[in-house]
């Protein structure tokens, strides 16, 4: 995945050498020299973009992965399976949850919500795909639903 670098970015040794496509002891040998200016932190060398750009002398870009491209998603699903839950509570959560997945007009985020509730098992599954911040708040959703006396979600 290639990113455009964040000014102020820090990047390692080995984020340097994949960068300018050579061996990380050639970038270490730089680095030791004085060449390619970096900063010593614990037992490693951090480079500051900045530097490498005066070392390269044009701008370059950064193999950051911990970082999405642009129009990039999470998108996670999963299925929760809620043991011991009344036929009462499992219709009050599937309520809310189906409520909340329709959400307001126009949503931007898809977001799927199906249930089944087992009565011989007392046992509710959820089955939902959503992006990640959603999938976090309708966890988030869940968890009061079933912390809150009578099973109510939080004002």
């Amino acid at each position: 995945m290639t990113l455009q670098a964040q000014p102020g970015s820090l990047l390692s040794v080995e984020q340097v050498a994949e960068i300018l496509k050579l061996h990380v002891r050639t970038i270490r040998n730089y680095v030791r020299s004085g060449t390619l200016k970096a900063t010593r932190i614990g037992k490693q060398y951090r480079i500051a973009l900045g530097d490498l750009e005066a070392f390269t002398g044009q701008p370059v870009e950064n193999h950051d992965e911990r970082v999405l491209a642009p129009g990039g998603r999470v998108e996670v699903s999963g299925v929760i399976s809620v043991t011991g839950v009344t036929p009462a509570l499992a219709t009050r959560l599937t309520n809310t949850l189906m409520a909340t997945a329709k959400g307001p007009p126009g949503r931007s985020e898809p977001l799927a919500v199906s249930t089944t509730y087992e009565v011989e098992h007392d046992r509710l599954r959820i089955l939902m795909s959503a992006d990640l911040p959603t999938m976090r708040s309708m966890l988030g959703l869940i968890d009061a639903v079933l912390e809150r006396p009578g099973g109510t979600a939080p004002p």
